[in-house]
C-alpha cells in the first residue's frame, strides 16, 4: 500500500486511540477525584493527565471538572459525561473481550489486589507461572490488609479475606476458611490457658487484633454452646499487617485469631498452640470479587480459574497437615 493511500487510515487510528486515552484518563480521574492519583492509575504524569483533560474539554466545548489550588470537582457537563464515558470503555472492553475469547488468544494487563499473607503464600507465588501460561497477559500485583474499593481502584479481581456484606460486585467463593485462636507456649506459661472467650475478657489476655481505618472486626466472633457471641477483647498492639500480628504471637506478645491455613505449621511444630478451645473462633471466607463485566474478560477469568485451583490445593495440604486432622 502506497503512503499517501495508509497516511489518512493511520493518522484516524493514531486519533481514535488518543480520544480513547482521553477517555480513560478523564473516568480515572472523576473515580479517584485527583489528577495526580489518576496520573499514577494510568502510569503517567500528572501534566500529561491535566493535558488530556485539556485536550478532551476543547473538544467537547465545555469544562469537565472545577479545578482550584486545593480542590478538583466535576462540573455539571463532567457528571453527565462520566456516564456515557464509562459506557463507551465498557463497550471498547467488551469488544476486546470477545475478539480474544473467539482467537483463544488472551492479552493485556490485569489488576490484581489481595491480602497479605494470602498474596505472599499462595498468589505469588504463582504469578510467574501464569505468565509462562499466557506470556501477553502482564499482572500488576497488589497487596494489602485494608479494605479494597475494586471498582474506585480499577482493580479487575481482589481476593478477599472475610465474612462479606451484600455486594453489588461479582463474588465468586474460593473456600471456607477455619480459624484458630493460639499463643505462643512462653505466653501460655506466663498468664495461663484461657478456657474460652469469657476467661479472655475476664482474665485480660493480650489479644493481638488487626485494625486499620475502616476496620469493622474490633470484637471477637466466636461459637459458644449458647450461639455465636463477640467479646470486647483488648491488648497492647494492633497492626494491619496480618503477619505481623503472627510474628508478635510467636515472640509470646499475646493471643492471636488466624485463620488455621495461616498458622498450621506454626502449630505442628508447636511454636503455637490452641487456646480457649471451648468457643472458637467463626470460620471466614476467601473471595474473589470483581465487576460484573470484568468477567466477561477471558484472562480475568483465566487468572482468577488458575489462583483458586492452586489457594484450594494450598489451603488442603495446610488443613491436613495441622494438628488433629485425620
Amino acid at each position: 500500500m502506497r503512503e499517501n493511500e495508509a497516511g489518512p487510515e493511520g493518522r484516524y487510528r493514531g486519533v481514535a486511540m488518543s480520544y480513547v486515552n482521553n477517555l480513560k484518563m478523564f473516568v480515572r480521574v472523576f473515580e479517584l477525584g485527583s489528577m495526580s492519583a489518576a496520573a499514577r492509575d494510568q502510569r503517567t504524569s500528572p501534566a500529561v493527565a491535566s493535558a488530556r483533560i485539556s485536550e478532551l474539554e476543547k473538544h467537547l466545548g465545555v469544562r469537565l471538572f472545577s479545578r482550584t489550588t486545593r480542590s478538583l470537582q466535576p462540573t455539571e457537563n463532567g457528571r453527565i459525561f462520566y456516564d456515557g464515558a464509562k459506557k463507551v470503555l465498557e463497550s471498547i472492553d467488551e469488544a476486546e473481550a470477545a475478539v480474544m475469547d473467539v482467537t483463544q488468544n488472551p492479552r493485556g494487563t490485569i489488576f490484581v489486589a489481595a491480602p497479605l499473607g494470602i498474596g505472599r503464600r499462595f498468589i505469588a507465588p504463582h504469578v510467574p507461572a501464569f505468565k509462562d501460561l499466557y506470556p501477553q497477559i502482564d499482572v500488576r500485583l497488589r497487596l494489602s490488609d485494608r479494605s479494597i474499593d475494586v471498582t474506585a481502584e480499577g482493580l479487575d479481581v481482589a481476593f478477599h479475606l472475610g465474612l462479606l456484606d451484600d455486594s453489588t460486585l461479582k463474588v465468586r467463593l474460593i473456600a471456607d476458611c477455619p480459624r484458630v485462636l493460639c499463643a505462643a507456649p512462653g505466653y501460655i506459661a506466663q498468664r495461663g490457658m484461657p478456657a474460652d472467650g469469657a476467661a479472655l475478657v475476664a482474665e485480660r489476655h493480650d489479644c493481638l487484633n488487626l485494625r486499620f481505618p475502616g476496620a469493622k472486626e474490633f470484637q471477637w466472633a466466636l461459637q459458644t454452646p449458647e450461639g455465636i457471641r463477640r467479646f470486647e477483647i483488648s491488648g497492647p498492639f494492633e497492626s494491619d499487617d496480618g503477619d505481623v500480628l503472627t510474628g508478635w504471637a510467636l515472640d509470646g506478645r499475646g493471643i492471636v485469631m488466624k485463620p488455621v491455613f495461616e498458622v498450621a505449621e506454626h502449630l505442628r511444630e508447636g511454636r503455637l498452640v490452641p487456646v480457649a478451645t471451648a468457643t472458637p473462633p467463626v470460620a471466614t471466607q476467601l473471595s474473589s470479587l470483581s465487576q460484573h463485566r470484568r468477567l466477561k474478560d477471558p484472562k480475568v477469568r483465566l487468572f482468577t480459574d488458575f489462583m483458586a485451583s492452586h489457594i484450594r490445593d494450598a489451603m488442603r495440604r495446610a488443613m491436613e497437615d495441622r494438628p488433629g486432622a485425620s
